[in-house]
């Protein structure tokens, strides 16, 4: 089984882990499994990266930037802002790393594109990079409440939604009179497309995946252009649709994806998190049953992804924290081998292999040794 490593060295204007510190074990791994690539970010070091580069070229490896798009872009650079149908701009709410907001910007806004193009060219060009992971390609979700989902609906992304047919004004109107009841849904099947009873509310959303898909294939084939591997970081399919994301179209361009299949996380992109947030705002929108997030869900998620044409390394998160990632060795197993038995490239070990636990980087090891 391939593997793919991810990285976090801290946020634009702070290191968290030394460049010898993340070579030792990069390297440790590299020697007990085979590593593919390296996403690696997204701390403004280029010099760091171009001795860690050095270090993975010679074994084969490719180092990828983690970058994110549509959030924790420089502020210094002032993107457009998300604003929701009320007209107001989108909460951004801060968590626990310090740095990290979640504040998203407009999609549609093409400013906010050429800040991540020029961004890599000014801090990260220089770095010895192979490619690209986009992070944060979607809008805010139920985390910034209901203002997240009914985002961005800025003058740009209005005009967006009106040549798809739909009218911002008749959404707010609706969602006015109809409240929580606006997400009726009719189904929701674990590949995450539910149908909305209402059709404008089900072509709110259609119309929000395809502005956010259109945005990121722009900046997917700048990227590609200058020759570099695009990768792209997504919600897992159950969850997607909360946040503008459609596989479909989102991956028609792109090297590989990395599906987010959190399981264990209490933080946003992890799938209980959003899913219980969506009731949360929505509590009289449907009656479903409680989700299980069992070995069965894990693998109609993997299933919802197989006919994709781009490569796929499912996102496993080891590293560990007793709050919000409450990962074992048996639940990384099991992961990993759902992964194997579907038949993909390979798996991502993450979202950071410097916070892992070694019983858990042992499990990724011998994952083809069942629990």
């Amino acid at each position: 089984m391939k593997y793919i490593l991810q990285v976090f060295t801290g946020f634009r204007d702070t290191t968290v882990f030394g460049t010898e510190q993340i070579i030792e074990r990069i390297g440790l791994l590299a020697s007990r499994m085979e590593v593919r690539a390296v996403i690696i970010g997204w701390a403004a070091d280029p010099a760091s990266y171009r001795k860690i580069g050095d270090f993975l070229h010679e074994k084969g490896i490719r180092m990828l930037l983690w970058l994110p798009v549509f959030s924790e872009v420089s502020g210094s650079l002032h993107p457009d802002p998300a604003r929701d149908v009320f007209g107001k701009t989108v909460a951004a709410p801060v968590l626990p790393e310090e740095g990290e907001t979640f504040h998203f910007v407009c999609p549609s806004s093409e400013h906010n594109a050429d800040i991540v193009k020029s961004t890599y060219e000014a801090v990260y060009s220089g770095g010895g990079f192979d490619g690209v992971f986009l992070d944060r390609i979607r809008s805010q979700t139920f985390v910034a409440g209901v203002s997240g989902v009914f985002s961005c609906a800025c003058e740009k992304c209005s005009r967006a939604f009106l040549q798809r047919g739909v009218d911002i004004g008749e959404v707010r109107k609706l969602y006015e009179e109809r409240k929580e009841r606006f997400f009726d849904i009719a189904s929701w099947p674990a590949n995450g497309e539910f149908v909305l009873i209402n059709e404008t509310a089900r072509r709110y959303f259609e119309a929000r995946e395809e502005i956010i898909a259109g945005a990121v294939t722009n900046i997917i084939r700048h990227f590609k252009e200058k020759g570099l591997i695009v990768g792209l970081d997504l919600f897992a399919p159950f969850v997607s649709r909360i946040a503008g994301q459609n596989y479909r179209l989102m991956t028609a361009q792109a090297d590989f994806i990395k599906p987010m299949l959190y399981r264990r996380t209490e933080a946003p992109a992890g799938i209980g998190y959003e899913y219980t947030l969506f009731q949360k705002y929505a509590p009289e929108a449907w009656r479903l049953s409680r989700l299980t997030l069992d070995r069965a869900f894990l693998h109609a998620q993997l299933q919802a992804m197989e006919s994709l044409p781009c490569e796929k390394y499912p996102g496993i998160e080891i590293n560990y924290d007793p709050e919000l990632v409450r990962t074992d060795p048996d639940y990384i197993r099991e992961s990993l081998n759902a992964v194997r038995e579907h038949g993909f490239d390979g798996a991502t070990l993450c979202w950071n292999i410097m916070q892992a636990p070694d019983a858990h980087l042992d499990a990724a090891v011998y994952a083809d040794i069942r629990p």
